[in-house]
Protein backbone atom coordinates (compact mmCIF):
# COMPACT_ATOMS: atom_id res chain seq x y z
CA UNK A 1 0.00 0.00 0.00
CA UNK A 2 1.24 3.41 -0.88
CA UNK A 3 2.63 5.82 2.14
CA UNK A 4 -0.17 8.41 0.76
CA UNK A 5 -3.01 5.98 1.23
CA UNK A 6 -1.98 4.37 4.24
CA UNK A 7 -2.07 8.21 5.57
CA UNK A 8 -5.22 8.25 4.33
CA UNK A 9 -6.85 6.06 6.77
CA UNK A 10 -5.45 8.57 9.57
CA UNK A 11 -6.08 12.39 8.17
CA UNK A 12 -8.83 13.17 9.82
CA UNK A 13 -9.61 11.36 13.43
CA UNK A 14 -11.01 14.00 15.04
CA UNK A 15 -14.04 14.22 12.40
CA UNK A 16 -14.57 10.40 13.53
CA UNK A 17 -14.63 11.53 17.08
CA UNK A 18 -17.02 14.48 16.26
CA UNK A 19 -19.26 12.14 14.31
CA UNK A 20 -19.50 9.81 17.48
CA UNK A 21 -19.79 12.33 19.89
CA UNK A 22 -22.92 14.24 17.57
CA UNK A 23 -24.45 10.74 17.42
CA UNK A 24 -24.26 10.39 21.23
CA UNK A 25 -26.05 13.59 21.58
CA UNK A 26 -28.52 12.50 19.23
CA UNK A 27 -28.85 8.87 20.34
CA UNK A 28 -32.81 9.09 21.78
CA UNK A 29 -34.38 10.13 18.83
CA UNK A 30 -32.32 7.68 16.93
CA UNK A 31 -33.19 4.65 19.25
CA UNK A 32 -36.65 5.82 19.21
CA UNK A 33 -36.81 5.60 15.25
CA UNK A 34 -35.19 2.18 15.66
CA UNK A 35 -37.12 0.92 18.22
CA UNK A 36 -39.83 0.43 15.41
CA UNK A 37 -37.55 -1.13 12.96
CA UNK A 38 -37.83 -4.41 14.12
CA UNK A 39 -39.66 -8.02 13.69
CA UNK A 40 -39.66 -10.65 16.11
CA UNK A 41 -36.97 -12.55 14.85
CA UNK A 42 -34.29 -10.21 15.79
CA UNK A 43 -34.00 -8.91 19.15
CA UNK A 44 -33.51 -5.39 19.49
CA UNK A 45 -30.26 -5.90 21.62
CA UNK A 46 -28.70 -6.60 17.92
CA UNK A 47 -28.69 -2.52 17.34
CA UNK A 48 -26.20 -2.43 20.38
CA UNK A 49 -23.90 -5.45 18.53
CA UNK A 50 -25.40 -7.74 20.86
CA UNK A 51 -25.40 -10.71 18.61
CA UNK A 52 -25.41 -14.89 18.90
CA UNK A 53 -23.47 -16.49 16.29
CA UNK A 54 -25.42 -19.81 15.15
CA UNK A 55 -22.43 -21.00 13.11
CA UNK A 56 -18.49 -21.60 13.72
CA UNK A 57 -17.48 -21.60 10.34
CA UNK A 58 -15.44 -18.75 8.81
CA UNK A 59 -17.79 -15.58 8.17
CA UNK A 60 -18.37 -13.31 5.74
CA UNK A 61 -20.37 -10.14 6.09
CA UNK A 62 -22.40 -8.52 3.73
CA UNK A 63 -24.62 -5.46 4.79
CA UNK A 64 -27.42 -3.89 2.67
CA UNK A 65 -29.59 -0.61 3.57
CA UNK A 66 -33.32 -1.95 3.00
CA UNK A 67 -35.76 -3.81 1.43
CA UNK A 68 -34.88 -2.36 -2.53
CA UNK A 69 -31.07 -3.03 -2.09
CA UNK A 70 -31.32 -6.68 -0.80
CA UNK A 71 -33.17 -7.65 -3.84
CA UNK A 72 -30.53 -5.83 -5.71
CA UNK A 73 -27.86 -7.35 -3.98
CA UNK A 74 -29.97 -10.89 -4.10
CA UNK A 75 -27.56 -12.31 -7.40
CA UNK A 76 -24.28 -11.52 -5.67
CA UNK A 77 -25.65 -13.24 -2.05
CA UNK A 78 -26.56 -16.29 -4.18
CA UNK A 79 -23.60 -16.41 -6.06
CA UNK A 80 -20.82 -15.90 -2.44
CA UNK A 81 -22.72 -18.85 -0.91
CA UNK A 82 -21.85 -20.76 -3.89
CA UNK A 83 -18.32 -19.81 -4.31
CA UNK A 84 -17.18 -19.86 -1.14
CA UNK A 85 -18.89 -22.86 0.44
CA UNK A 86 -16.73 -23.20 3.56
CA UNK A 87 -17.99 -20.00 4.80
CA UNK A 88 -21.25 -19.06 5.87
CA UNK A 89 -22.58 -15.53 5.03
CA UNK A 90 -23.74 -13.25 6.94
CA UNK A 91 -26.15 -10.00 5.98
CA UNK A 92 -27.44 -6.95 7.72
CA UNK A 93 -29.88 -4.93 7.66
CA UNK A 94 -31.28 -1.18 8.92
CA UNK A 95 -35.06 -1.75 7.95
CA UNK A 96 -37.30 -4.71 9.57
CA UNK A 97 -38.65 -4.84 6.07
CA UNK A 98 -35.05 -5.51 4.58
CA UNK A 99 -34.91 -8.14 7.37
CA UNK A 100 -38.22 -10.00 6.61
CA UNK A 101 -36.84 -9.81 2.98
CA UNK A 102 -33.51 -11.37 3.89
CA UNK A 103 -35.62 -14.38 5.50
CA UNK A 104 -37.74 -15.33 2.56
CA UNK A 105 -35.67 -14.89 -0.17
CA UNK A 106 -33.28 -17.29 1.55
CA UNK A 107 -34.74 -19.03 4.48
CA UNK A 108 -32.48 -19.71 6.51
CA UNK A 109 -29.60 -20.30 4.54
CA UNK A 110 -27.77 -17.14 5.48
CA UNK A 111 -28.10 -15.47 9.16
CA UNK A 112 -29.61 -12.08 9.47
CA UNK A 113 -28.73 -9.30 12.08
CA UNK A 114 -29.82 -5.64 12.28
CA UNK A 115 -26.87 -3.19 12.16
CA UNK A 116 -25.85 -2.10 14.57
CA UNK A 117 -26.00 1.81 15.90
CA UNK A 118 -22.76 3.02 14.80
CA UNK A 119 -21.64 3.72 18.37
CA UNK A 120 -17.35 3.12 18.92
CA UNK A 121 -17.98 0.82 21.36
CA UNK A 122 -21.15 -0.56 19.52
CA UNK A 123 -19.17 -0.93 16.83
CA UNK A 124 -16.40 -2.85 18.49
CA UNK A 125 -18.37 -5.03 19.97
CA UNK A 126 -19.86 -5.94 16.98
CA UNK A 127 -17.13 -6.56 14.78
CA UNK A 128 -15.44 -8.55 18.05
CA UNK A 129 -18.40 -10.97 17.99
CA UNK A 130 -18.36 -11.35 14.28
CA UNK A 131 -15.15 -11.82 13.45
CA UNK A 132 -15.88 -11.55 9.58
CA UNK A 133 -12.84 -12.80 7.05
CA UNK A 134 -14.43 -9.98 4.70
CA UNK A 135 -16.93 -7.14 5.34
CA UNK A 136 -18.55 -6.11 2.16
CA UNK A 137 -20.88 -2.78 2.25
CA UNK A 138 -23.22 -2.15 -0.50
CA UNK A 139 -23.50 1.05 -2.48
CA UNK A 140 -23.18 3.91 -0.03
CA UNK A 141 -23.65 2.10 3.24
CA UNK A 142 -20.73 3.97 4.71
CA UNK A 143 -20.94 3.85 8.53
CA UNK A 144 -17.26 5.30 10.36
CA UNK A 145 -17.13 3.66 13.25
CA UNK A 146 -17.86 0.27 11.58
CA UNK A 147 -15.27 0.99 9.42
CA UNK A 148 -12.60 1.61 11.51
CA UNK A 149 -13.59 -0.87 13.94
CA UNK A 150 -12.46 -3.21 10.79
CA UNK A 151 -9.82 -1.50 10.02
CA UNK A 152 -8.66 -1.78 13.71
CA UNK A 153 -9.18 -5.79 13.54
CA UNK A 154 -7.40 -6.08 10.04
CA UNK A 155 -10.53 -7.28 8.26
CA UNK A 156 -10.71 -6.61 4.78
CA UNK A 157 -13.52 -3.87 3.12
CA UNK A 158 -15.15 -3.95 0.21
CA UNK A 159 -17.67 -1.39 -1.13
CA UNK A 160 -19.58 -2.89 -3.72
CA UNK A 161 -22.01 -1.97 -6.12
CA UNK A 162 -20.70 1.86 -5.22
CA UNK A 163 -22.87 4.62 -6.40
CA UNK A 164 -22.88 7.95 -5.17
CA UNK A 165 -25.37 10.89 -7.04
CA UNK A 166 -24.52 14.29 -7.63
CA UNK A 167 -27.10 15.35 -4.75
CA UNK A 168 -25.54 12.88 -2.34
CA UNK A 169 -21.93 13.98 -3.23
CA UNK A 170 -22.76 17.90 -2.46
CA UNK A 171 -24.53 16.62 0.65
CA UNK A 172 -20.65 14.64 2.03
CA UNK A 173 -18.58 17.70 0.52
CA UNK A 174 -20.27 19.23 3.73
CA UNK A 175 -18.28 16.42 5.81
CA UNK A 176 -15.79 15.70 3.64
CA UNK A 177 -12.65 15.30 6.45
CA UNK A 178 -14.97 12.26 8.04
CA UNK A 179 -16.02 10.63 4.24
CA UNK A 180 -11.75 10.65 3.55
CA UNK A 181 -11.16 9.32 7.27
CA UNK A 182 -14.01 6.60 6.41
CA UNK A 183 -12.77 5.82 2.56
CA UNK A 184 -9.84 5.57 3.66
CA UNK A 185 -9.98 2.30 5.56
CA UNK A 186 -11.78 0.87 1.97
CA UNK A 187 -9.53 -2.12 0.71
CA UNK A 188 -11.37 -1.65 -2.47
CA UNK A 189 -14.64 0.33 -4.28
CA UNK A 190 -16.19 -1.44 -6.51
CA UNK A 191 -17.97 1.09 -8.19
CA UNK A 192 -20.90 1.51 -10.55
CA UNK A 193 -19.82 3.91 -13.19
CA UNK A 194 -16.85 6.01 -13.73
CA UNK A 195 -19.08 8.94 -12.59
CA UNK A 196 -19.33 7.39 -9.44
CA UNK A 197 -15.94 6.72 -8.85
CA UNK A 198 -15.08 10.08 -9.86
CA UNK A 199 -17.64 11.66 -6.98
CA UNK A 200 -15.86 8.53 -4.73
CA UNK A 201 -13.04 10.57 -4.94
CA UNK A 202 -13.59 13.61 -4.43
CA UNK A 203 -14.30 12.92 -0.92
CA UNK A 204 -10.75 11.26 -0.67
CA UNK A 205 -11.30 7.11 -1.97
CA UNK A 206 -7.75 6.43 -3.93
CA UNK A 207 -7.83 5.97 -7.33
CA UNK A 208 -5.74 2.46 -6.77
CA UNK A 209 -8.22 1.07 -4.86
CA UNK A 210 -11.39 1.88 -6.95
CA UNK A 211 -12.29 -0.42 -9.90
CA UNK A 212 -15.07 0.48 -12.44
CA UNK A 213 -17.30 -2.61 -12.90
CA UNK A 214 -20.50 -1.93 -14.02
CA UNK A 215 -23.99 -2.08 -11.98
CA UNK A 216 -24.90 -5.46 -10.18
CA UNK A 217 -28.12 -4.74 -10.34
CA UNK A 218 -28.08 -5.75 -14.42
CA UNK A 219 -27.12 -9.22 -13.70
CA UNK A 220 -30.48 -10.40 -12.88
CA UNK A 221 -32.49 -13.22 -13.92
CA UNK A 222 -34.20 -12.94 -17.38
CA UNK A 223 -38.05 -14.46 -17.63
CA UNK A 224 -38.82 -16.07 -20.71
CA UNK A 225 -42.55 -15.77 -19.19
CA UNK A 226 -45.04 -14.75 -16.10
CA UNK A 227 -44.53 -17.33 -13.19
CA UNK A 228 -47.08 -19.84 -12.67
CA UNK A 229 -48.72 -17.59 -9.88
CA UNK A 230 -48.79 -14.66 -12.53
CA UNK A 231 -50.62 -16.23 -14.82
CA UNK A 232 -53.33 -17.05 -12.67
CA UNK A 233 -54.25 -13.95 -11.43
CA UNK A 234 -53.99 -12.81 -15.05
CA UNK A 235 -56.18 -15.58 -16.00
CA UNK A 236 -58.77 -14.50 -13.11
CA UNK A 237 -58.40 -11.16 -14.24
CA UNK A 238 -59.89 -11.70 -17.71
CA UNK A 239 -58.94 -9.36 -20.90
CA UNK A 240 -59.22 -6.47 -19.38
CA UNK A 241 -56.03 -3.68 -19.36
CA UNK A 242 -53.90 -3.80 -16.63
CA UNK A 243 -51.05 -1.14 -14.78
CA UNK A 244 -49.11 -1.31 -12.04
CA UNK A 245 -47.57 1.66 -9.92
CA UNK A 246 -44.96 0.21 -7.89
CA UNK A 247 -42.61 1.19 -4.93
CA UNK A 248 -44.67 4.21 -4.19
CA UNK A 249 -44.57 7.16 -2.05
CA UNK A 250 -46.83 9.82 -0.09
CA UNK A 251 -47.88 12.60 -3.03
CA UNK A 252 -47.14 10.42 -5.35
CA UNK A 253 -50.30 7.68 -4.93
CA UNK A 254 -52.42 10.88 -5.63
CA UNK A 255 -50.83 11.27 -9.15
CA UNK A 256 -50.98 7.80 -9.94
CA UNK A 257 -54.85 8.01 -9.03
CA UNK A 258 -55.58 10.99 -11.43
CA UNK A 259 -53.85 9.27 -14.06
CA UNK A 260 -55.86 5.96 -13.70
CA UNK A 261 -58.88 7.91 -13.58
CA UNK A 262 -57.92 9.47 -17.15
CA UNK A 263 -56.82 5.92 -17.98
CA UNK A 264 -60.23 4.62 -17.28
CA UNK A 265 -61.85 7.43 -19.41
CA UNK A 266 -60.71 5.29 -22.42
CA UNK A 267 -60.44 2.33 -21.07
CA UNK A 268 -63.04 2.09 -18.25
CA UNK A 269 -62.19 -1.55 -17.38
CA UNK A 270 -58.74 -0.86 -16.65
CA UNK A 271 -57.49 -1.93 -13.56
CA UNK A 272 -54.70 -0.46 -11.22
CA UNK A 273 -52.59 -2.64 -9.00
CA UNK A 274 -50.82 0.02 -6.38
CA UNK A 275 -47.65 -1.36 -4.42
CA UNK A 276 -47.05 1.70 -2.26
CA UNK A 277 -43.02 1.18 -0.91
CA UNK A 278 -43.58 1.02 2.93
CA UNK A 279 -46.01 -1.13 4.69
CA UNK A 280 -46.30 0.96 7.15
CA UNK A 281 -48.56 3.63 4.57
CA UNK A 282 -50.75 0.54 3.46
CA UNK A 283 -54.05 1.61 5.48
CA UNK A 284 -53.54 5.16 4.24
CA UNK A 285 -53.15 4.20 0.90
CA UNK A 286 -56.52 2.49 0.70
CA UNK A 287 -58.35 4.61 2.50
CA UNK A 288 -57.06 7.39 -0.07
CA UNK A 289 -58.43 4.61 -2.41
CA UNK A 290 -61.42 4.93 -1.43
CA UNK A 291 -61.76 8.51 -0.76
CA UNK A 292 -61.43 9.33 -4.32
CA UNK A 293 -63.71 6.51 -5.29
CA UNK A 294 -62.23 3.72 -6.15
CA UNK A 295 -63.61 0.14 -5.67
CA UNK A 296 -60.62 -1.37 -3.99
CA UNK A 297 -59.53 -4.77 -3.31
CA UNK A 298 -56.18 -5.62 -0.75
CA UNK A 299 -54.45 -8.44 -1.60
CA UNK A 300 -53.51 -8.92 2.20
CA UNK A 301 -56.88 -9.62 2.70
CA UNK A 302 -57.41 -12.17 0.01
CA UNK A 303 -60.39 -10.07 -1.42
CA UNK A 304 -61.63 -10.99 -4.50
CA UNK A 305 -61.05 -8.55 -7.69
CA UNK A 306 -64.53 -7.76 -9.15
CA UNK A 307 -64.77 -6.59 -12.61
CA UNK A 308 -66.22 -3.78 -10.97
CA UNK A 309 -62.97 -3.70 -8.90
CA UNK A 310 -60.56 -0.51 -10.44
CA UNK A 311 -57.76 -1.12 -7.60
CA UNK A 312 -55.90 -3.69 -6.16
CA UNK A 313 -53.73 -2.81 -3.85
CA UNK A 314 -50.77 -4.67 -3.50
CA UNK A 315 -50.70 -4.72 0.62
CA UNK A 316 -48.05 -7.46 0.95
CA UNK A 317 -44.58 -8.12 1.48
CA UNK A 318 -42.00 -9.96 -1.10
CA UNK A 319 -44.91 -10.68 -3.92
CA UNK A 320 -44.01 -7.45 -6.36
CA UNK A 321 -42.08 -9.75 -8.80
CA UNK A 322 -45.54 -11.51 -9.09
CA UNK A 323 -47.69 -8.31 -9.03
CA UNK A 324 -45.18 -7.28 -12.11
CA UNK A 325 -45.72 -10.41 -13.79
CA UNK A 326 -49.99 -9.66 -14.49
CA UNK A 327 -49.67 -6.21 -15.98
CA UNK A 328 -49.29 -4.97 -18.97
CA UNK A 329 -47.29 -1.87 -18.21
CA UNK A 330 -45.38 -0.98 -15.22
CA UNK A 331 -44.51 2.27 -13.47
CA UNK A 332 -41.86 2.45 -10.68
CA UNK A 333 -42.51 4.89 -8.15
CA UNK A 334 -39.85 7.62 -6.20
CA UNK A 335 -40.23 9.32 -9.36
CA UNK A 336 -42.61 11.61 -9.32
CA UNK A 337 -41.42 13.00 -5.89
CA UNK A 338 -38.06 13.84 -5.62
CA UNK A 339 -37.11 10.09 -3.84
CA UNK A 340 -34.88 9.19 -6.22
CA UNK A 341 -36.40 6.44 -8.24
CA UNK A 342 -36.15 2.69 -7.57
CA UNK A 343 -35.64 -0.48 -9.16
CA UNK A 344 -36.52 0.28 -12.91
CA UNK A 345 -34.41 -3.76 -13.37
CA UNK A 346 -37.13 -5.90 -12.23
CA UNK A 347 -39.94 -4.73 -14.51
CA UNK A 348 -38.06 -4.62 -17.61
CA UNK A 349 -36.42 -8.15 -17.05
CA UNK A 350 -39.92 -9.54 -17.33
CA UNK A 351 -40.28 -7.77 -20.75
CA UNK A 352 -42.38 -5.92 -19.35
CA UNK A 353 -42.26 -2.05 -20.86
CA UNK A 354 -41.42 0.49 -18.15
CA UNK A 355 -42.62 4.08 -17.19
CA UNK A 356 -41.56 6.91 -14.66
CA UNK A 357 -41.39 10.12 -13.57
CA UNK A 358 -38.01 12.16 -13.91
CA UNK A 359 -36.29 12.57 -10.63
CA UNK A 360 -33.90 9.21 -10.86
CA UNK A 361 -31.00 10.23 -9.27
CA UNK A 362 -30.45 7.06 -7.41
CA UNK A 363 -31.03 4.94 -10.84
CA UNK A 364 -29.52 7.24 -13.37
CA UNK A 365 -26.87 4.94 -14.80
CA UNK A 366 -29.38 2.66 -15.17
CA UNK A 367 -32.46 4.64 -16.71
CA UNK A 368 -29.66 6.12 -19.37
CA UNK A 369 -29.50 2.41 -20.66
CA UNK A 370 -33.09 1.87 -20.50
CA UNK A 371 -33.67 5.26 -22.15
CA UNK A 372 -31.35 4.88 -24.46
CA UNK A 373 -32.66 1.45 -25.70
CA UNK A 374 -36.22 2.95 -25.74
CA UNK A 375 -37.08 0.79 -22.84
CA UNK A 376 -38.23 3.49 -20.78
CA UNK A 377 -40.95 6.49 -20.77
CA UNK A 378 -40.53 9.06 -18.86
CA UNK A 379 -43.23 11.29 -17.29
CA UNK A 380 -43.21 14.83 -15.54
CA UNK A 381 -46.86 14.72 -13.92
CA UNK A 382 -50.33 13.27 -13.84
CA UNK A 383 -51.97 13.98 -16.98
CA UNK A 384 -48.70 13.00 -18.69
CA UNK A 385 -48.82 9.71 -17.16
CA UNK A 386 -51.78 8.79 -18.36
CA UNK A 387 -52.06 10.27 -21.38
CA UNK A 388 -48.93 7.73 -21.92
CA UNK A 389 -50.58 4.85 -20.69
CA UNK A 390 -53.84 5.86 -23.22
CA UNK A 391 -51.33 5.77 -25.54
CA UNK A 392 -48.92 2.20 -25.09
CA UNK A 393 -52.48 0.56 -23.84
CA UNK A 394 -53.76 0.98 -27.62
CA UNK A 395 -50.21 0.00 -29.11
CA UNK A 396 -49.74 -3.60 -28.10
CA UNK A 397 -47.22 -3.86 -30.55
CA UNK A 398 -45.51 -0.71 -29.12
CA UNK A 399 -45.82 -2.20 -25.86
CA UNK A 400 -44.30 -5.88 -27.12
CA UNK A 401 -40.99 -3.71 -28.52
CA UNK A 402 -40.48 -1.53 -25.90
CA UNK A 403 -40.84 -4.58 -23.29
CA UNK A 404 -38.22 -6.90 -25.67
CA UNK A 405 -35.55 -3.57 -25.84
CA UNK A 406 -35.37 -3.15 -22.37
CA UNK A 407 -34.71 -6.92 -21.47
CA UNK A 408 -32.13 -6.99 -24.52
CA UNK A 409 -30.54 -3.82 -22.62
CA UNK A 410 -30.11 -5.64 -19.58
CA UNK A 411 -28.26 -8.82 -21.20
CA UNK A 412 -25.92 -6.50 -22.69
CA UNK A 413 -24.85 -4.96 -19.79
CA UNK A 414 -24.64 -7.68 -17.59
CA UNK A 415 -21.19 -8.85 -16.59
CA UNK A 416 -20.60 -6.68 -13.58
CA UNK A 417 -21.05 -9.79 -10.60
CA UNK A 418 -17.86 -11.63 -11.81
CA UNK A 419 -16.34 -8.81 -11.93
CA UNK A 420 -17.14 -8.22 -8.67
CA UNK A 421 -16.72 -12.05 -7.74
CA UNK A 422 -13.34 -11.70 -8.93
CA UNK A 423 -11.87 -8.68 -7.04
CA UNK A 424 -13.49 -10.31 -3.97
CA UNK A 425 -11.71 -13.10 -4.19
CA UNK A 426 -8.26 -10.79 -3.98
CA UNK A 427 -9.29 -9.35 -0.57
CA UNK A 428 -9.96 -13.27 1.05
CA UNK A 429 -6.94 -14.05 3.49
CA UNK A 430 -7.49 -17.88 2.21
CA UNK A 431 -7.70 -17.06 -1.48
Amino acid sequence: MAKHETAATQRHPWARWLYSLALYLLSPMLWWRLWREWVPTNPRRERLGLISLSSQRPRLWLHVASVGEVQAARPLIESLRKRYPDHHLVVTTMTATGAERVTSLFKGEVSHYFVPLDFPGTARRFIARLQPELAIFFETELWPNLLHACHRQKIPVAVVNGRLSTKALRGYLRIRALMADALGKIDWLAAKSAQDAERFQRLGMAVSKTTVVGSLKFDISLSNGASPDSEHLRTTLGPRPVWIAASTHSGEDEQILVAHARLREVYPSALLILVPRHPQRFDDVAVLCQRGGETLARRSRNETIRTDTTVYLGDTMGELTTLYGVADLAFVGGSLVPIGGHNLLEPAAQGIPVLSGPALANFEDVAAVLRDACGLAEVASAQALGDALITLMGDPEERRRRGEAGRAAIAANAGALQRTLTGLDRLLPSK
